[in-house]
């Protein structure tokens, strides 16, 4: 496991605010007796409700439905941490589908896109869907090499955000194409933020382990 360090302030804001907005939520849920990792799937599930949505046209519900989900995205981690639930194996179903969901909103948006053959649309989808997939892979693999790699300009809370907004605003030209076009270049560059981080360590003297 990697070394337990202080959050940049960045994230220690991120985590902050969300704390301060679910709080209320979580000692509801908490007495309910639903279970993290079921707020986890059903997140899940609605996102995929979002990314059929998308495919079919409907573009603003779709962006509704997944800011919907991404309020259970939230509250399971809280939830766990409230409740004294947290185990790797929640934390790695959380992690796994997390990427499950971006993947499905992005082959909704390209199964959209497709319809109307637009290549050069297409094309962006999948260079955004690869480059948010690798913000998180980064980090994955920088912990599992016991590296901290907390850093970030751009994570998936923020591309959840903006694609949302995207798919709402989507009714004025090009709004929903800027949108993809912000999460691929802020993803980018926060993949690079991450590796040059995890460069740093290795430069140090830190564990540094085989591919």
């Amino acid at each position: 496991m990697p070394e337990e360090r202080p959050l940049p302030a960045l994230q220690a804001s991120r985590k902050a605010l969300a704390r301060y907005i679910t709080g209320p939520i979580i000692h509801l849920l908490a007495r309910t007796g639903i279970t993290p990792n079921a707020l986890t799937v059903f997140s899940l599930v609605v996102t995929v409700g979002a990314a059929a949505l998308a495919a079919f046209g409907h573009l603003i519900a779709a962006g509704l439905v997944m800011l919907f989900a991404s309020v259970f995205d939230i509250l399971d981690g809280a939830l766990a941490r409230a409740t004294d639930q947290v185990t790797r194996f929640g934390g790695a179903l959380d992690s796994t589908l997390d990427r499950l969901a971006e993947g499905l909103m992005m082959i909704g948006l390209l199964v959209f896109f497709a319809h109307y053959q637009s290549t050069a649309k297409v094309a962006l989808v999948g260079l955004t869907l690869i480059s948010s997939l690798l913000v998180s892979y980064v980090r994955a693999r920088a912990e599992g090499l016991g590296l901290d790699c907390q850093v970030g300009i751009f994570t998936r809370p923020e591309r959840v955000i903006v694609l949302a907004l995207g798919l709402i605003l989507s009714g004025f030209n090009y709004v929903l194409v800027v949108a993809l076009a912000i999460i691929l270049v802020l993803s980018s560059i926060t993949v690079g933020q991450r590796l040059y981080h995890v460069w740093k360590q290795t430069k140090t003297g830190n564990t540094i382990a085989k591919r």
